[in-house]
């Protein structure tokens, strides 16, 4: 199993239970292919570096998450399908990578 990142801006005309949904959808996928998911994060509605569909801001959204490789192609799937989605990008971790991360998460929880 690889370490991956997705991170997709949803449209901002979503209400919060709308925006949630959403977001469980795309777990939802990943659960149903065996895959663990490591962190979630809600960035928010944040302003866009340019507009994208008439649109200049979105919900960010970040999950972090242990899978196979097909399952990429699966979500990417599910990602295109669903209008509600401005923008999506998935990438693996490599090694370097996700020690950093793991220590990212570990600062914000110290935070928190």
């Amino acid at each position: 199993m690889n370490n991956y990142e997705t991170v997709f801006i949803l449209t901002p005309v979503l209400s919060d239970n709308q925006m949630k949904e959403a977001v469980e959808k795309f777990k939802d996928v990943l659960k149903a292919e065996g895959s663990e998911i490591v962190n979630e994060e809600h960035w928010g509605l944040r302003k866009l570096a340019y507009p994208i569909q008439k649109k200049s801001t979105g919900f960010y959204t970040l999950i972090e998450f242990k899978s196979e490789p097909a399952v990429i192609a699966k979500l990417e799937t599910q990602f295109r399908r669903d209008e509600r989605v401005l923008r999506f990008l998935t990438f693996r971790q490599d090694k370097n990578f996700a020690e950093y991360a793991a220590k990212r998460r570990n600062k914000s929880t110290k935070k928190d």
